[in-house]
């Protein structure tokens, strides 16, 4: 599942990450520039350290299911506005990076990081027991095949009435735990 990541994809990710992490706090976007050249290295990358990994594309291949992968999760949360585009498009070029199986890794630290993240946000902003009504509503709507968004203003991340998060900074606290991590357990 895990695979070696070359010191030169872990300063391309380390930079790209810090670099989307800080925009995100300061700005509250990540620019495309960034995500664009995320992408543009992780193919390029990919394909110049794993040439012939399993297949003649095997680089290739890795960086296109990484970021697949990415899409696959952070696409739907974008249309149902839970996640901006940015955040999508930041997970992507990771995933093009580090391929799918270290993906996946990093999004579980990055998920849980941002969870715990998001409850202490809610906490100090006494919006615990909204929130958790909130979610039964968005699984409600969801089940229904409706857009929260549709229903209730706070539900879109858009919104300025909606809690919002820099997950941009999250994703870049997951991402430094998660090549913490391989340092420190190998692979």
């Amino acid at each position: 599942m895990l695979t070696y990541l070359p010191p030169v994809m872990q300063a391309v990710l380390l930079l790209m990450v810090v670099t989307a992490g800080i925009y995100d706090l300061r700005y509250r976007r990540i620019p495309n520039w960034l995500t664009l050249t995320g992408l543009i290295l992780g193919f390029g990358l990919n394909t110049f350290l794993y040439p012939a990994e399993t297949s003649p594309l095997g680089g290739l291949k890795r960086a296109a299911l990484g970021m697949g992968l990415a899409l696959l999760v952070y696409f739907p949360l974008y249309l149902l506005r839970a996640m901006g585009a940015g955040d999508a498009k930041l997970m992507a070029a990771i995933g093009s990076l580090v391929g799918p199986g270290n993906w996946i890794v990093l999004f579980v630290v990055t998920a849980i990081l941002g969870g715990v993240t998001a409850l202490i946000v809610l906490l100090f902003a006494g919006r615990i027991r909204k929130t958790f009504w909130n979610v039964g509503w968005i699984m409600s709507e969801v089940v229904h095949l409706r857009a929260p968004y549709h229903s209730s203003e706070e539900l879109d991340v858009r919104s300025s009435r909606g809690m919002r998060m820099p997950h941009g900074a999250v994703i870049a606290l997951g991402t430094i735990a998660f090549l913490a991590a391989k340092a420190v357990w190998g692979r």
